[in-house]
């Protein structure tokens, strides 16, 4: 009958519990970062897009035939400490009855900001300091015959 024990020529004898204390060590690593992470991306979730996604869905055709209606162009930009926002049709520059807008990081919600944009005759414009990176600016806008605009403007800002 052979020795259950394993010797590895050192002295040293591999038992039953060296390995289950690998295995607990191991899967204990890999459970506690699964942890770690599950609970920073719950953490910084910026929350539910609609309420109810069914009849959001519903609504959605009717919405982006109205909006594409306007035939309006959204272009974003940051420059000197100010936030650009140009809201434009064939005919040029289009000034909205509210703009409501919030600038912020695709991935959290700890550098939301929601600017008051005025109008100078071309742009829309606020003053935001942003860091380098990846910005959504997530606007809402209504026009002049009351059609509701909704969209998710990206925003390089380069170093």
């Amino acid at each position: 009958m052979t020795d259950p024990n394993i010797e590895t020529g050192t002295g040293f004898r591999l038992k039953g519990w060296h390995v289950l204390a690998g295995f607990v060590g191991a899967f204990g690593i890999i459970i506690a970062v699964n942890l770690v992470m599950a609970t920073q991306a719950i953490r910084t979730f910026p929350g539910l897009e609609v309420k109810n996604s069914y009849v959001a869905s519903q609504e959605f055709n009717t919405r982006l035939q109205a909006q594409e209606a306007l035939g309006w162009d959204i272009y974003a930009d940051w420059r000197d400490g100010m936030v650009h926002l140009s809201i434009t049709d064939d005919s040029g520059p289009v000034r909205v009855k509210h703009l409501q807008a919030i600038v912020g990081r695709a991935t959290q919600k700890a550098d939301d900001v929601e600017p008051v944009f005025a109008f100078n005759g071309t742009t829309y414009e606020a003053p935001v300091e942003l860091g380098p990176g990846n910005w959504n600016i997530r606007m809402t806008a209504i026009a002049e015959d009351g059609t509701e605009f909704i969209q998710r403007v990206i925003l390089h800002v380069k170093s």
